[in-house]
């Protein structure tokens, strides 16, 4: 068997959450007893809880669902970088010592380790990092932060030159036990026809 790293954290009523994000939440609509053969739950939370994939319509009125984008991008070589303490951007020059023959997915680990609690002060992506990338061929970019912008952000510059360039972003990521170097991801989202994200339960393969 070749060895999973699994890259999502887990998910629960105390999960980190971006500020007005709706919590996780479970209750009970059915438990095991005489003439009830099962548990059944119900649950509420937002898809952008924990490892998830971000829809165009995230960040533009009238774009694509998750349910409809493609999920080519999500399953494939990909490369872990690291660029641990880089700063509150991850620009190019942070990457470009592990860019020879880059596969179309690149994930970038920018932290020692994934952060438990809610905090503003993580990395995202300068927006010329993600027109960089995408001249090289990637088609999907992740991070092991809550986005891909700033968290004061209102402009997000590198959410929409993802729309422009249709690329497809991964984010909330554990990466702390993946060593640099080139994997199999497989982070398929759900298809949620009207939702804006979706929650992956995202894996790295050894090749």
């Amino acid at each position: 068997m070749k060895k999973l790293w699994d890259i999502s954290p887990p998910i629960a009523p105390d999960s980190p959450l971006f500020p007005g994000d709706e919590p996780y939440s479970q209750r009970w609509t059915a438990r095991i007893a005489p003439g009830c053969p099962v548990n059944l739950s119900a649950i509420t939370m937002s898809p952008h809880i924990g490892a998830h994939a971000d829809a165009p319509l995230h960040y533009a009125d009238g774009e694509r669902t998750i349910g409809q984008v493609d999920l080519t991008p999500y399953l494939g070589p990909c490369r872990v970088i690291h660029a641990i303490g880089c700063g509150p951007l991850v620009r190019p020059e942070h990457l470009a010592h592990a860019v020879n023959a880059l596969p179309p997915r690149v994930l970038v680990r920018t932290c020692q380790k994934a952060p438990t609690a809610w905090s503003g002060a993580f990395a995202s992506y300068a927006s010329e990092t993600i027109d960089w990338l995408a001249s090289l061929g990637v088609k999907l970019v992740g991070i092991d932060s809550q986005s891909v912008d700033p968290a004061d952000s209102k402009t997000l510059d590198s959410h929409h030159r993802l729309l422009a360039l249709d690329l497809r972003v991964l984010e909330n990521l554990v990466l702390d036990d993946v060593p640099a170097g080139d994997y199999e991801l497989i982070a398929l989202p759900l298809k949620l026809t009207t939702a804006d994200a979706s929650p992956v339960r995202a894996v790295l393969r050894e090749l």
